[in-house]
């Protein structure tokens, strides 16, 4: 079985996790749980960095010693993973003893082969990146990253010969493309490499910091947070001994955000080459989450703590929303404004409500079992060779770590099998008993498509994917290839639909735009039009009053303890919840892609404990309820004159 060796960094614990960290751990956690569903033997490792500076100070300000300050931020990077689905085989930290023993030894060999030398030096020092920085590298005389000037430090330390190895570096990057990506890093890194390279500072005097690392060979310095820190990916597999390391290492690949490329880029390399090491596969960078326009970070107090987005949103929304909403290697903007459309919009009006309807469908005409297909007709082809493209592009954008990409291929998807449904109208296919053969393909090819589906959201929404895979009976089918074919649903197959998948989010109610008053309107007690003048005709003044607008429902469900009244949800352009007493008249999944004409200013009414903001408009021909219709299609909104 092939292997794959995959790390996040270990984040610093001078600071609580935040928004930008487990950004990091979702994209590694995806990436690996895609490398399982490709038969492949993986190791996801992630950690904390424990020593340096500002863990010192972090503990000095918030008055406990140094080692109960790290044990109890490590102890919450460690609790944040698994309620975002996160689930790494290893936690390295760098206090552990095992660590310490293996940079020790590090530090020992590399000193003994003579790439470690004691001198001074006098540098830019930014206390935020604990490291030193080159005029270059400022920004109006301040580190780009913490806003702040460096001080400038003189002092004698131990260095380490990277200028030893900077044409090996630059003729490795330029002979390996895929060595830095994407390929704007590694760029970056040859550019960096342009200019002649300085020896790296490894060591910190205990007269200034004693929380680190003894060197092996001089007691009175500690090693430099970056030596120690980057030999974490070696610890974690038991170097140099352990077979997790003769297994592992050679196939390994760092996730990372753009802001430590230099010491993976550049230390990294040339500590594993002075090791007598191969160095790492493949370096992943990724840009920042700005709010505001600005990165998102613990030293600039702008964070958005991930615990806090779930409880509020759910683990597999706020999963989906980064992984979708960052183009990796670019920055992206966040708002929980955003997150709460992607949510509604993808989530609840797209995905879920495909897989409700469809399962409903199965349920109300076959019985809650895979029915047996018949010859597919042209329109049933199109989506399921739509179904097996999607699979390819998946693969190919996951590849190269495009999930924005990867999940667009899945919502077009989503999207062909929605309009399917509209086409093909399985609710009036069942009233036909001679279309009994079309109806069962329909359904079959709609199972067969979120069955597809439901392979490809395991790496993005684990949740959400084993709720889907259950109800479709295909709980452990989780390999690509061999699942990643046409036909596998057997007819006979029990469906068991489940709960809503997303329920929809609503904003705090003063952020609701409230509808407008008319002094012709009474308060709706149920779904009865407003109240005619005393004489029986409405006056014009009073007909003005009305707001008749277009709406197009996209979400439909019955409402529980009702046999009359349907939530919809529908698009006016803005969109609202209205309540109908159609249940007796219509499916809910024949609705969703539905123009209707609805009166948009009614007061709200709560009707069975659901608020009703409108009406919609329908006709009554005997016993039947028929809802008002559009010759052609209408911009959702647009007012009806």
């Amino acid at each position: 079985m092939t292997a794959y060796y995959l790390t996040t960094p270990i984040f610093y614990v001078n600071a609580q996790p935040h928004l930008g960290h487990a950004y990091s751990a979702v994209v590694a956690d995806a990436v690996c749980r895609y490398q399982r569903l490709l038969g492949k033997d993986v190791r996801f490792q992630t950690g904390t960095d424990e020593h340096g500076d500002k863990i010192v100070q972090a503990a000095a300000d918030a008055e406990v010693s140094v080692k109960e300050y790290v044990d109890k931020i490590s102890a919450m990077f460690k609790a944040a993973w698994p309620v975002l689905s996160i689930v790494p085989d290893t936690f390295v930290r760098t206090t552990d003893p095992a660590h310490m023993g293996v940079v020790q030894g590090i530090l020992q060999q590399v000193y003994d082969r003579g790439d470690i030398y004691f001198s001074e030096y006098t540098g830019l020092y930014c206390k935020g990146c604990e490291q030193f920085l080159t005029e270059k590298e400022l920004k109006d005389g301040k580190c780009p990253d913490h806003l702040t000037e460096p001080e400038r430090i003189s002092e004698q330390n131990y260095f380490f010969r990277m200028s030893k190895y900077q044409e090996w570096l630059i003729d490795h990057i330029t002979n390996h493309p895929e060595f830095i990506t994407p390929e704007r890093y590694r760029n970056e890194a040859l550019s960096f490499l342009k200019e002649p390279l300085e020896d790296l500072c490894i060591s910190r005097p205990t007269t200034r910091l004693t929380w680190g690392i003894p060197l092996p060979f001089d007691s009175r310095f500690v090693t430099y947070v970056w030596f120690d820190a980057l030999i974490n990916y070696l610890s974690g597999l038991g170097y140099p001994a352990g077979e997790n390391f003769a297994r592992y290492w050679p196939v390994a690949e760092h996730v990372i955000a753009k802001d430590i490329l230099k010491p993976h880029a550049i230390y990294w390399p040339t500590m594993l080459k002075a090791m007598g090491l191969e160095p790492y596969k493949r370096l992943h960078v990724h840009g920042y989450w700005n709010m505001n326009e600005t990165k998102m970070s613990k030293s600039l107090g702008n964070v958005v703590r991930p615990g806090e987005l779930v409880t509020e949103f759910g683990a597999d929304s706020v999963r989906y929303f980064l992984l979708r909403e960052m183009s990796f290697g670019l920055d992206a903007g966040f708002s929980k404004e955003a997150l709460m459309a992607r949510h509604n919009s993808d989530l609840t009006n797209d995905l879920g409500n495909l897989f409700s309807r469809s399962l409903t469908m199965v349920k109300n005409f076959a019985a809650s079992v895979v029915p047996q297909p018949g010859t597919p007709s042209a329109q049933d082809r199109e989506l399921a060779d739509a179904a097996l493209a999607m699979l390819t592009q998946y693969r190919e954008h996951l590849d190269h770590f495009a999930f924005h990409r990867a999940l667009a291929a899945v919502w077009e998807v989503i999207s062909r099998a929605n309009k399917y449904i509209v086409s093909t109208q399985p609710w009036e296919l069942a009233k036909d008993p001679q279309q009994a053969t079309q109806l069962s393909t329909v359904l079959y090819t709609l199972l067969e498509t979120l069955r597809l589906i439901t392979l490809t959201l395991h790496p993005i929404m684990p949740e959400t994917a084993a709720k889907m895979a259950e109800a479709l009976g295909v709980t452990g089918e989780n390999n690509l290839t061999d699942c990643g074919m046409w036909g596998r649903l057997m007819p006979g197959k029990a469906i068991t639909p489940g709960a809503q998948l997303f329920p929809r989010l609503q904003q705090e109610a003063k952020d609701k735009p409230q509808p407008q008053k008319t002094k012709a309107m009474k308060e709706p007690s149920t779904e009865e039009a407003p109240a005619p003048e005393a004489d029986g005709l409405v006056t014009f003044d009073a007909f003005q009053n009305l707001e008749l607008r277009v709406a197009e429902i996209i979400a439909a469900e019955k409402i529980a303890k009702s046999d009359r009244l349907l939530k919809l949800t529908v698009k006016a352009p803005e969109e609202r919840t209205i309540v109908a007493g159609i249940a007796q008249h219509y499916q809910p999944e024949e609705l969703v892609g539905r123009q209707v004409i609805i009166v948009a200013n009614l007061k709200p009414a709560k009707l069975m404990g659901v608020a009703s903001h409108g009406m919609v408009l329908a006709a009554k021909d005997g016993d039947r309820l028929i809802l008002s219709a559009l010759s052609g299609p209408v911009a959702p909104g647009s007012r009806v004159a």
